[in-house]
């Protein structure tokens, strides 16, 4: 396994590796089983697969939260090695933001719902990068969780406008056994604060399969979703049955539609979301 901290040591592996396919699972590191699960099958469909482990200053809201983000590079190596990834690109800011960085790339309708104006500034942050690592690295197909449904709508809109000659892959949502979308941000969760999240998942859950029926109203929906878990509106970012395309609203419930949300549990933002297609 190759850990690259430079730009020039990845395109001396991709020198060396000319004409093979390369799959590539963009991370912040914290790896979780929904991180590894799309490893295999970058593994199985690709002759080599890259992971990058880096977290982003550009795409948080509060320094503090930056600051805060759990590290902890000797187990994700671990994991990775284990399941024999060929490359690692693990860069400090300065690599990727280097003294004078002025270059930003811009999504703009897709951004302007869901999570957009709960977190300015923040999926500029990930247009760039991701921009950045696909230049760097060069995939063939890039592997991205649907849990994150905004932005990887966003990172498709990106690789299309800018033709690049990518294939992202979306892959399903990885869930807990009782069924909490498996994220980093769970490990802040107490145990307390775990069942009110369990709760939120199955809500939204149920607000889904509600939705696929036709037999209530959107507002009735918001309503029995906050019932159902036990959540405040102050509690709620949003709630929202969005075109899975467009992201935007739907006023009238058909399929295809994405019902996603954003809450906070504590001092812990989650988001989940569910695909009718």
């Amino acid at each position: 396994m190759k850990i690259a901290r430079k730009i020039s040591e990845v395109r001396q592996f991709l020198a060396r590796n000319g004409g093979k396919s390369l799959g590539f699972v963009p991370t912040m590191g914290d790896l979780h089983e929904g991180h590894l699960s799309l490893v295999r099958r970058s593994k199985k469909e690709n002759d080599l697969t890259a992971v990058s482990i880096f977290v982003n200053p550009s795409q948080f809201n509060q320094k503090k939260d930056f600051q805060i983000y759990h590290r902890d590079e000797k187990r994700d190596l671990s994991l990775l090695k284990k399941h024999n990834v060929d490359l690692v690109f693990m860069p400090e800011p300065s690599e990727i933001y280097p003294k004078g960085f002025q270059t930003w790339v811009q999504v703009d309708d897709l951004t302007l719902g869901l999570c957009g104006p709960h977190r300015p500034g923040h999926f500029k942050g990930v247009a760039t990068v991701v921009a950045m690592l696909f230049n760097i690295v060069q995939p063939s197909k890039a592997y991205l969780g649907m849990k994150d449904f905004q932005q990887l709508k966003v990172i498709e809109r990106l690789v299309h406008d800018l033709h690049m000659p990518i294939t992202i892959v979306p892959c399903p949502t990885a869930r807990e056994a009782d069924g909490l979308a498996m994220s980093s941000r769970n490990r802040r969760l107490s145990p307390s604060e775990h069942i009110r999240a369990v709760q939120f998942a199955r809500a939204l859950r149920d607000a889904g399969e509600n939705s696929k029926a036709g037999k209530m109203s959107v507002p009735k929906i918001y309503r029995r979703f906050l019932e159902d878990a036990s959540l405040n509106k102050k509690d709620v970012d949003y709630l929202e049955i969005a075109d899975p395309e467009t992201l935007l609203p739907l006023k009238k419930i058909k399929k295809p539609f994405v019902i996603a949300a954003a809450v906070w549990i504590g001092k812990t933002r989650l988001i989940d979301n569910h695909l009718y297609a």
